[in-house]
């Protein structure tokens, strides 16, 4: 089932979710230096990331996380309810556990350690870079943007020397077409917060990862997406993340 994802919607779905996403998607693995990696789909632009005997938490907003493994890394990429829910947070968090955020996001969890786009962290085996996801062109009115440069993070999550990364809420900007070495890419592709599946598409070409997920992808056409990166090589996955 697709559904029409406005900001009332995400909202309700943020706090109203009670199945059990996490058992309910397969895993994706990956095989790096350091052993297998699994990355879980969970809702929306919600997954979790798992090596190493260790689990990241991607934006665990969407879905029910009530018997959901403690996280040792949460990664936050923007402050709106799809990404961001604090009592989610609370559930996964334990003592050891590292909670990165954009500094938009400091009022929400005081206990988060602050990235900038272009900063870099190394956590144990994993290395999160923070980079930047904002609105070309979109926004709810003139001279506004639904996302302004720099106030949310995507990451380049590396583990085992795989390069994943995460978007977050963006158009195809520039520092997106400029990556390099991206093994594995997840893109967003919903208007009007976003980017058509056209747009996304385009970026993806420009920085040519080995595996591309559309996420964040509400009533988007998916085929379009899949149908544009045929005969470029990327291996594009649709799974279902609603």
């Amino acid at each position: 089932m697709q559904l029409k994802l406005t900001r009332m919607t995400l909202l309700g779905l943020a706090c109203a979710i009670v199945a059990p996403l996490f058992a309910a998607q397969q895993p994706e693995e990956f095989k790096t230096k350091a052993g297998v990696l699994k990355i879980t789909p969970i809702m929306h632009a919600s997954m979790f990331i798992e090596a190493g005997g260790q689990v990241v938490a991607v934006d665990p907003a969407m879905g029910n996380y009530s018997s959901s493994p403690k996280a040792d890394l949460i990664l936050i990429t923007d402050i709106h309810p799809d990404h961001l829910v604090r009592d989610n947070i609370d559930l996964l968090h334990k003592a050891s556990t590292t909670i990165i955020i954009p500094e938009a996001a400091k009022g929400d969890v005081p206990f988060g350690e602050v990235m900038k786009n272009g900063e870099s962290k190394t956590i144990g085996a994993w290395t999160i870079q923070a980079v930047p996801m904002y609105n070309l062109k979109r926004g709810p009115g003139p001279g506004q943007l639904y996302h302004d440069k720099g106030r949310g993070n995507g990451y380049i999550v590396t583990y085992g020397g795989m390069r994943i990364y995460i978007a977050g809420d963006t158009e195809g900007i520039p520092e997106m077409r400029a990556l390099k070495n991206i093994d594995v890419a997840f893109i967003p592709m919903n208007l009007p917060y976003t980017m058509p599946p056209e747009e996304a598409a385009d970026a993806v070409k420009a920085f040519h990862p080995k595996v591309v997920y559309p996420y964040h992808y509400g009533d988007s056409n998916l085929t379009i997406f899949a149908n544009a990166l045929k005969g470029t090589g990327i291996d594009v996955r649709l799974r279902n993340w609603y």
